[in-house]
């Protein structure tokens, strides 16, 4: 249910990114305010995301009935896969170095050997491994049936524009990797969550609130490699093609990292409010499973602003 999937998201961005780092921006999220065409609502969901407001742009993409039910069942099912002692472990250790004294100076000490091997025996191979990963995302493109070509010629034209940023971005530069470092030791200290099982009693809104904190730092370690996640939300301008008051069809043109690209989302009115087609498609589907006693039902997805 998406309940499950919400929850799951959010925690799962604060435990990657306190294990992760372990190997920002705060503030008042804005009031989410119903929109009522389909384009303001792919652009609210582009700014709410810019901000980092998780809990408004779930908001924005959920009938009110969903959203009210995402927040009151909101932690009910924590305990249907509990965490093993082993991810108890690497959690607080992880935030334990990253919020030390100097952490990211300590760490950067330790992980130096390991980048200058890395360096050694992998850089010059990395345009081989994208040239190879780029391939095989093509290929599930190509095979995806519920793509148009023109959406296919889209999306291959998003890998390829990736795929070229990872090939010219030496990850390892050692200024990058401290500043990345000194951006997770801030945004752990800000997250102020010293164990796993402190971060799964969190309600929705504490949850909310340090995904924020998660995301934006997340963002800002993008930065530190020429990757402006705002830079591309900003470029964003849907386009209503058709509306009939029921459904409507909106071309998204955006830019990312330099590449200009298009993409066509799907909207749906309902009680004179628009969501994306597949959101409300996946809420039915699961309703309709759930009545027949299929506890397994997909979970409808909040769609991104722009589908590449």
């Amino acid at each position: 249910m998406f309940t499950r999937l919400a929850r799951s998201a959010v925690l799962g961005l604060l435990v990657a990114f306190a294990v992760g780092c372990g190997n920002q921006e705060s503030g008042t999220p804005t009031a989410a305010v119903n929109a009522n065409t389909p384009d303001a609502t792919i652009r609210k969901s582009a700014d709410l995301m810019k901000q980092g407001d998780i809990a408004h742009l779930l908001e924005n993409a959920l009938p009110p009935a969903e959203f009210a039910k995402l927040k009151t069942e909101w932690g009910k099912d924590k305990d249907e896969k509990p965490v093993t002692d082993e991810d108890r472990q690497k959690f607080a250790e992880a935030m334990s170095r990253l919020t030390a004294p100097n952490a990211e100076q300590t760490i950067y000490a330790e992980i130096e050997p390991q980048l200058k091997q890395f360096d050694a025996q992998y850089q010059q191979q990395i345009p081989m491994y994208v040239a190879m990963g780029s391939g095989w995302l093509q290929g599930m493109v190509q095979q995806n049936k519920d793509l148009s070509d023109a959406d296919k010629q889209q999306a291959v034209a998003a890998i390829n524009a990736v795929a070229a940023w990872v090939q010219k971005t030496r990850f390892t530069d050692p200024d990058s990797v401290k500043k990345v470092l000194a951006i997770a030791s801030r945004t752990a200290r800000e997250l102020n969550l010293k164990t796993l099982d402190e971060a799964r009693a969190l309600d929705f809104d504490q949850a909310m609130q340090r995904g924020r904190v998660a995301m934006l730092g997340f963002k800002d370690a993008l930065n530190v490699y020429g990757f402006s996640l705002d830079q591309t939300l900003d470029s964003i301008k849907p386009e209503v093609l058709n509306n009939d008051g029921r459904t409507a069809q909106v071309k998204v043109s955006y830019t990312l990292l330099g590449t200009p690209l298009v993409s066509t989302a799907q909207m749906v009115n309902v009680d004179g409010r628009w969501y994306g087609k597949d959101t409300i498609d996946k809420m039915k589907e699961a309703a309709d499973n759930a009545a027949k006693g299929d506890v397994t039902a997909p979970a409808p997805e909040a769609p991104p602003p722009a589908k590449g």
